[in-house]
């Protein structure tokens, strides 16, 4: 069976419980809630999500997770950040700035990934790597991302992420080649 995603917003952690400040639901977007049904480029959920972590937005540098209903309970309770959302009211951001912001940035790891320079099959569209770098509970399920790199998947989950034009001083560049 295939694994449902929700994007979750966190608060800064302040003691062992995650404190969810916003959830997004795929299905809200008129795209599928398995990760590699709406993991795309300039697709109306993703265009949300960058609308939220933009300069000036609501989320911006929040601490973002891709959160997986097949990924592991969270330490202190028996469930998982999917599973402590169904209690939160889920919104529906609708994009008003639908500018192209080309780096996605990790202010917890003080690094940037610029979307022009992921690699990707011709004949598919392009996957956005956001998505996969915060996803909690990759591989557990159908419609999971299996391809090129996927060892990197979730590497980024619960950490502060923005989009921004210019590159942060002092932060280095990771590149990604996620095709399937």
């Amino acid at each position: 069976m295939g694994q449902y995603y929700k994007i979750v917003f966190l608060a800064e952690r302040n003691g062992q419980s995650e404190v969810i400040r916003l959830v997004l639901q795929p299905s809200r977007y008129y795209c599928g809630s398995k990760l590699m049904e709406h993991a795309y480029q300039g697709n109306c959920m993703m265009n949300a999500v960058e609308e939220l972590i933009r300069p000036g937005g609501l989320m911006y540098r929040s601490r973002l997770v891709w959160a997986g209903d097949y990924a592991e309970p969270e330490l202190i309770q028996d469930e998982n950040l999917y599973e402590m959302s169904e209690e939160c009211t889920s919104v529906t951001v609708q994009p008003t700035n639908i500018a192209y912001f080309r780096y996605i940035v990790n202010h917890s790891k003080r690094v940037y990934v610029d979307k022009q320079r992921c690699v990707h099959d011709e004949a598919q569209d392009l996957i956005h790597p956001l998505p996969l770098l915060t996803s909690e509970g990759n591989g557990s399920g159908g419609g999971d991302y299996f391809g090129n790199q996927d060892s990197a998947c979730g590497s980024w989950a619960r950490d502060s992420i923005s989009v921004e034009h210019d590159i942060p001083e002092g932060y280095e560049e990771e590149v990604y080649s996620f095709f399937e």
